[in-house]
């Protein structure tokens, strides 16, 4: 589908008409529609050799993610060597796609990741409220790419999208892009709070049209997060900003996937949504805390036949 609408410019040309102008021509978005294809999709079976590579690329897929306020540097590096290595008993389970912390442990997560291919992400831009002026936002994002963060995840200020002022929002975001200098830029959205469908699908082309490499669900700490809905309506999005522009950009669903089941379920609709090309973690990820311990369980039971209990993987 192509949209009836014109991306606002990338540069000082962009106005508050032209903004609003690109977020108001957004189509909406058929609620029912969305529930009964995401349930119809939940029904496919997947056969074990499908499952088996659904898992690795799942795994493949994750930022495995602390971001509690009790973190610690031997946390992170407890974590970063999981993600290095998710199932020391075995070497055929791939590593994860990124260690995603707080801003004072990227030096940490950065010197025990060392040269293993594992990405450093920070959340930045004052998370999880995106409460705080923009030179501190900016600040913020520029001493974590500065310190080795190879991804910043940012919030959007959830308060100035809902009261309409989508030109802030999207300056704001344009200007963290800059910021961000060669790290890729994934932008929250926190859905749970936009409280419908239409305000994730013109938030995620707003984002979008604002510079962002990856658009994300939530922060995690906010219920409802990352649903089977509004996941097929940013996919969605997603299409029809390339379809619009030309451009590919990636997708991270976070908070409330804990199990496998759930994460197959998500690798389906993305497959039916955008197909084979984002089937990779260069545009697709997890945002993961507890998923990837239910996942290593199952690839245990796919190799063995048998399910190995919890206690026998790090819970960190």
């Amino acid at each position: 589908m192509t949209l009836a609408v014109t991306v606002p410019p990338a540069d000082a040309r962009v106005t508050r008409a032209s903004v609003e102008a690109y977020v108001r021509g957004v189509p909406s978005v058929d609620e029912v529609a969305a529930g009964e294809r995401v349930a119809a999709l939940s029904t496919r079976s997947i056969k074990k050799e499908s499952k088996m590579a659904a898992l690795d690329l799942a795994v493949r897929m994750c930022d495995l993610t602390t971001l509690e306020g009790k973190d610690t540097p031997g946390k992170v590096r407890q974590l970063s060597a999981k993600g290095i290595r998710p199932d020391p008993t075995d070497p055929t389970v791939p590593s994860v796609a990124a260690i995603c912390v707080y801003p004072n442990m990227v030096p940490i997560a950065k010197e025990a990741l060392g040269d293993s291919g594992v990405k450093v992400a920070s959340v930045a831009t004052y998370f999880p409220s995106g409460l705080a002026p923009l030179d501190i936002k900016i600040d913020e994002t520029k001493r974590v790419v500065e310190m080795g963060a190879d991804e910043v995840d940012m919030v959007i200020d959830r308060g100035a999208f809902l009261s309409g002022r989508y030109l802030e929002v999207f300056d704001e975001i344009r200007a963290v892009k800059a910021a961000c200098g060669d790290a890729h830029l994934k932008v929250i959205l926190e859905t749970g709070e936009l409280g419908s469908l239409d305000a994730v699908r013109r938030a995620s082309m707003l984002a979008m049209a604002a510079g962002a490499d990856f658009i994300k669900t939530s922060t995690g700490k906010i219920n409802p997060a990352a649903t089977l809905p509004v996941l097929l309506v940013m996919l969605e999005a997603i299409r029809d900003y390339q379809a619009l522009t030309g451009v590919q950009v990636g997708m991270k669903p976070a908070g409330g996937i804990r199990t496998s089941k759930e994460a197959i379920r998500f690798l389906v609709v993305l497959n039916e949504t955008l197909g084979a090309e984002w089937m990779t973690p260069d545009w697709f990820r997890f945002g993961a805390s507890s998923l990837l311990n239910d996942i290593l369980m199952q690839i245990r039971w796919l190799k063995t036949g048998r399910y190995q209990s919890a206690d026998y993987f790090t819970k960190d």
